[in-house]
C-alpha cells in the first residue's frame, strides 16, 4: 500500500513520536529512586516499563494517570525497588512527571511544516488532563484530537482510529505517523490506513510481520516522505 497521491490529513501519535517520553521516564524513575539510594539502570528500566505498561493498558479501561501509577509499581517490583513497593502512594511521581515530558528537538519545526500543508490530528493513549500538560510544549493548532479517555480504550484497540475516521468523515487522503509498531502501525496496516513508522531505535520486525507503508528514523524523514522540505 503506497502513500496517497493526494494527502489532506496527517495524524500523529504523541509519546515517542513527538515527545521524548523515554528520556523523561528514565529521569522520573531515577529522581524518585535516588531518594532511596536505589540505582536505576536505563536499559533495564525501559524494557520493564514497556512490558508492564502494555500489560496494564490491556486491562479494563482506567484513566491514563492510573495506568502510569500501576505501571510504576509493577516496574519497581520488577527492578527490586522495595521502598516504592512498600509505599505505593509514591507511584504518583510518574503521572506527576508528565508536565516535564518534552518534545524532540525536531518536533515543532516539523509540525509547522505539516500545519501549513495539511489538516493535522493527534491520536494518543492518554487522558485529556495529562495531554493538556503536554500540549503546552507543542503549541500547534491540531484539527482533531482523540485520546484514550474520549474513546475509553487503549491502542492497539481500533477505537481511536474508528473515531478519527468518523470525525474526519473518510479514510481517504489520510496518513498516520507513529513510533509504536504494536500500538499504532500494526492496526493501520490491518485497517489499510497508510502509515509512516518512525522507527527511532531501529527495531527489527519478526519474520513475516507486515511492514508499514514507509519506515523512517526521524520525524523529519517522515515529513520529507510527505513531499515537504
Amino acid at each position: 500500500m503506497a502513500l496517497p497521491k493526494t494527502i489532506e490529513f496527517v495524524t500523529m501519535d504523541v509519546y515517542g513520536t513527538l515527545i521524548d517520553w523515554e528520556s523523561a521516564i528514565v529521569d522520573a524513575f531515577q529522581r524518585e529512586a535516588g531518594k532511596d539510594g536505589f540505582t536505576i539502570d536505563k536499559d533495564r528500566l525501559l524494557a520493564s516499563f514497556h512490558e508492564k505498561h502494555r500489560e496494564v493498558a490491556a486491562g479494563s479501561y482506567e484513566l491514563y494517570a492510573e495506568v502510569l501509577r500501576r505501571t510504576a509499581r509493577e516496574v519497581a517490583a520488577d527492578l527490586g525497588w522495595d521502598d516504592l513497593k512498600q509505599e505505593p502512594a509514591r507511584a504518583n511521581f510518574l503521572p506527576d512527571s508528565v508536565i516535564r515530558w518534552r518534545p524532540f528537538r525536531e518536533t515543532m519545526p516539523q509540525l509547522r511544516k505539516l500545519g501549513k500543508e495539511f489538516k493535522t490530528g493527534l491520536v494518543s493513549n492518554i487522558d485529556d488532563k495529562l495531554l493538556g500538560q503536554t500540549r503546552r510544549h507543542i503549541p500547534h493548532d491540531f484539527d482533531l484530537v482523540v485520546t484514550a479517555q474520549q474513546v475509553r480504550s487503549y491502542k492497539p484497540d481500533a477505537a481511536h482510529f474508528t473515531e478519527i475516521a468518523r470525525r474526519y468523515g473518510s479514510k481517504k487522503n489520510w496518513v498516520h505517523i507513529a513510533s509504536g509498531y504494536h500500538t499504532d502501525v500494526a492496526h493501520c496496516v490491518k485497517a489499510k490506513i497508510p502509515v509512516i513508522w518512525v522507527n527511532r531505535h531501529g527495531e527489527e520486525l519478526e519474520p513475516k510481520t507486515k511492514g508499514p507503508t514507509v519506515e523512517v528514523r526521524t520525524l523529519l524523514d517522515a515529513v520529507r516522505e510527505l513531499g515537504l522540505k
